[in-house]
């Protein structure tokens, strides 16, 4: 396993579609493990390939104390979401040194190739569903930020510009 470089924002990277993965190879399961090395070496319960500038539709997550219910997903897509919404404290290695409330629905189902190669449907409650969600973004080309509204986002950047200086 590998630990591997974030891109640092506004790399263009962190805005693009990421691609669906065809099939789960042997590539794809190194790039799942030197994620959760990269991930365990950072304060964060998850991450998305295009982070470390691979853009296919890969992410993992682990949101357990101890850190030992890793969850791989290839092709993730939310199925259903609760009514019910829940409000997290939301970072990003890309962009360090800021965060920001955001609110997501509490739970989602959500269907992904998992490492057998096989789809599955998995239900995500509390941290583990606003992390799931938080990688479905990132495979989409968007950011936290991008969920607050104008003055607040632009507002975090600005200060994030000011630490990057």
């Amino acid at each position: 396993m590998t630990q591997r470089a974030l891109l640092q924002w506004p790399d263009p990277r962190l805005r693009a579609r990421a691609a669906p993965v065809e099939e789960i190879t042997d590539e794809i399961r190194t790039l799942w493990d030197d994620m959760i090395e990269t991930m365990d070496a950072m304060p964060g319960v998850g991450l998305a390939a295009p982070q470390i500038g691979v853009l296919l539709q890969v992410a993992v997550v682990d949101a357990s104390d101890k850190r030992d219910r890793r969850i791989r997903m290839a092709n993730p897509e939310v199925l259903d979401a609760s009514a019910v919404m829940n409000d997290h404290e939301e970072a990003s290695p890309n962009l360090p040194g800021v965060s920001a409330k955001v609110s997501r629905p509490r739970g989602v189902a959500v269907r992904f190739l998992d490492e057998t190669g096989m789809y599955v449907r998995r239900d995500f409650v509390g941290l583990e569903a606003t992390s799931v969600q938080h990688q479905i973004d990132h495979l989409q080309g968007r950011m936290y930020f991008d969920r607050l509204r104008k003055v607040k986002r632009d507002m975090l950047l600005r200060k994030a510009r000011k630490l990057q200086r």
